[in-house]
């Protein structure tokens, strides 16, 4: 075994490895369980040692060199299907690899003091280290099968943790939501695997990528279009995104988890690994393009009145991934890749940050509650929060830092990778394709930047600035501020060292022309692989520098005032005065963000009821009527001869005589004719 194939055993293994180990003690050992300590160190080993070897490979496999493939063994051959478990090493797979492990390993991390009181502890760490094992799967493997594998673990793990609290039916019911959702993706992925397969016999990305001109066009368009539809399902864009906001139901870090850094990038992943296929089909690029635009405004609107603090986050990155599928139709498959990287940051830090505030708000309510207090309030409501930062001065700091940077606000990382997608669906705009169709998406960017900004800053403010309106919202609450506190280190160093990635994320990609204006020297920062350079060219940047710094001036300018607009009307934490003053100023467009626009009644309307009719009506009658008729209806005639063979069966012994000199005759009657 080579010294490649060993690390990848290992970066693909340690996590099976932690969950098997966490999984089974746990299930067969008590004194196992209660070893609280011991599950946590064996989870996060898992998942940081990877981190390390990936980090070793990536600084080790230089961008210019080709993939490196490590097959372990044949899984399938059958007739011309041959699929064999193999792993590929090149700069795309690695950035994810480091990406799911680096910001998984701090999420583990934080899970050590988040879930402590859990019951279910060993449990969850389970889970989470058997999430990270089909995430690697899915971004690693070598062929399209195994990528699928991976894909369909981590709807599996995210069905397991959204509904991690069972026992609540309200969660319950947004896990199935979420798998449901996502069936309807995988099968358009299923439809286009098969295609695949029909045209090049194989499944492996080098063969399917080096035998495109095997494709016809319209076969193209297809294959394209169902793969982008798989991704709409696991990414999480319309028609197909309203499982995700409900996914808030898990435990915090499991939000973080699957919003941040892995399962709703799979998508992005998808289509950036199959860009040499997709730029040959320009009508789905943009198709692609649309979409993302039109789930990025979407989602930005809704997540202005939403009031639970886990909600606009969730929305929040609904809109972000709508940003990267903007990007991708653009042809900016590196600027999606990178706001990929950034977002993974300031999203796991946002959301791992709220998780901290709801830990101070869980333990505030329990302490007026053994004081003989009788309080009811939403601890995840911003409403009742506010002045939180002189009581949690590291997740107020942290926080603040992510927000910035999902802002867009130089220099910290969302504004680099924020920039590049504008700039690409800017330079689409002026090509001769659709470009007045490129145009408006880029304005539509523009557009969901400001929101962006105003809505993450409405959220900071209301949380952390003012006074605590805990007290004054109930009025049993009384000395409540004196139960406010800062959440653990364990789960304060995973937000620090998110929000430093945060701050100096940016600096991996700055774009050409700014290292030039600075320094007259290019900049040579290669974080893809460089044939996603290549294959970008067909998408150039067309404008000149001075274009190019107006466009990021405006960028900047946009993203400032929708700080300052939010600073002006919630600064002092007053959400509900400065929202009534939104509503006020955007009339019935308010309500109809408020209500999400109806997409979960639409589909309620449109499919849900239908069914449960129909089944009712037609299949629940088959099932009693035909089903049920013709089993019945066996049994009844087995019972009919029963019911005459027994009377043979009378125990009286001359009888049975009788039938033995019966049975003698016919057998010799038999044998003599």
């Amino acid at each position: 075994m080579d010294l490649s194939t060993a690390l990848v055993c290992l970066i693909i293994g340690l996590p099976l490895a932690g969950f098997f180990i966490n999984g089974v003690l746990g299930l067969i050992s008590s004194s196992y369980r209660e070893n609280k300590p011991l599950i946590g160190t064996i989870a996060n080993v898992a998942v940081f040692a990877p981190f390390l070897i990936a980090l070793y490979l990536f600084f080790n496999h230089s961008a210019d060199a080709s993939a490196v493939v490590v097959t372990l063994f044949t899984w399938i051959d059958v007739g011309t299907l041959t699929v064999d478990i193999a792993y590929r090493i090149d700069q795309l797979s690695l950035l994810m690899v480091l990406v799911v492990t680096g910001v998984g390993a701090f999420i583990h991390l934080y899970s050590i003091g988040y879930m402590g009181h859990d019951p279910g502890y060993w449990k969850f760490f389970a889970y989470l280290n058997l999430f990270i094992f089909a995430m690697l799967n899915l971004v690693m493997g070598n062929n399209l099968l195994l990528l699928f594998l991976g894909w369909e673990g981590v709807g599996l793990c995210s069905y397991l943790l959204i509904g991690f609290w069972y026992k609540d039916m309200a969660k319950s019911d947004a896990a199935k939501k979420a798998f449901i959702y996502n069936r309807v993706g995988d099968f358009a992925f299923l439809i286009g695997m098969f295609m695949v397969f029909q045209t090049v016999g194989s499944l492996d990305f080098d063969v399917i990528l080096g035998n495109l001109e095997a494709f016809s066009s319209e076969y193209l368009f297809w294959i394209g279009l169902l793969f982008f539809i798989g991704a709409t399902g696991k990414s999480a864009q319309i028609p197909l995104f309203v499982w995700l906001p409900d996914a808030m139901a898990g435990p915090t870090s499991v939000s973080a988890l699957i919003h941040a850094a892995t399962m709703v990038t799979s998508g992005i992943y998808l289509i950036t690994r199959l860009s040499e296929m997709y730029v040959l089909s320009p009508e789905v690029m943009l198709i692609v393009s649309v979409i993302g635009g039109l789930t990025a405004i979407v989602a930005a609107t809704i997540a202005l009145t939403q009031n639970d603090i886990k909600r606009v986050l969730a929305y929040s990155t609904v809109s972000q991934l709508g940003y990267m599928f903007l990007a991708l139709g653009a042809g900016g498959f590196t600027a999606a890749m990178f706001h990929v990287v950034t977002h993974a940051f300031f999203k796991a830090c946002l959301f791992l940050g709220s998780g901290s505030v709801i830990h101070t708000m869980e333990h505030v309510g329990e302490k007026l509650k053994k004081e003989g207090k009788e309080v009811d309030f939403d601890p995840q409501d911003i409403r009742f929060m506010g002045g939180l930062r002189k009581s949690m001065p590291s997740t107020y700091k942290t926080f603040l830092i992510a927000t910035i940077a999902i802002a867009g606000i130089p220099p910290l990382a969302g504004f680099f990778s924020k920039d590049e997608i504008l700039m690409h669906a800017f330079s689409a705009g002026l090509g001769e394709y659709a470009g007045s169709l490129y145009m408006i998406l880029w304005g539509v960017g523009i557009a969901t930047a400001f929101l962006t900004a105003f809505y993450m800053f409405r959220l900071t403010f209301s949380t952390f600035h003012g006074k605590f309106k805990l007290p004054e919202k109930v009025k049993e609450a009384s000395g409540a501020e004196s139960h406010l506190h800062e959440s653990p280190v364990s789960m304060t160093l995973p937000l620090w060292v998110l929000a430093v990635a945060s701050v100096i994320g940016g600096f991996m990609g700055i774009p050409n022309f700014v290292v030039e204006t600075f320094t007259g020297q290019t900049a040579n920062i290669n974080l893809l692989h460089p044939w996603l350079d290549t294959i970008a060219a067909d998408y150039p940047i067309v404008m000149g520098k001075a274009v190019e710094w107006l466009l990021m001036g405006l960028a900047v300018a946009i993203a400032a005032g929708a700080v300052w607009i939010a600073w002006k009307m919630y600064g002092e934490g007053r959400v509900e005065e400065s929202d009534a003053v939104v509503t006020a100023k955007t009339g019935v467009f308010y309500k109809v963000w408020q209500e999400k626009y109806n997409f979960d009644e639409f589909y309620e309307a449109l499919v849900v009821r239908p069914v449960v009719r129909f089944s009712d009506r037609v299949l629940a009658v088959f099932d009693m009527k035909v089903v049920d008729g013709f089993v019945n209806a066996v049994g009844g005639t087995v019972r009919l001869f029963g019911s005459l063979i027994r009377y043979v069966q009378s125990g009286v012994i001359s009888s049975y005589a009788l039938y033995l000199v019966i049975g003698v005759i016919l057998v010799m009657a038999m044998m003599l004719s």
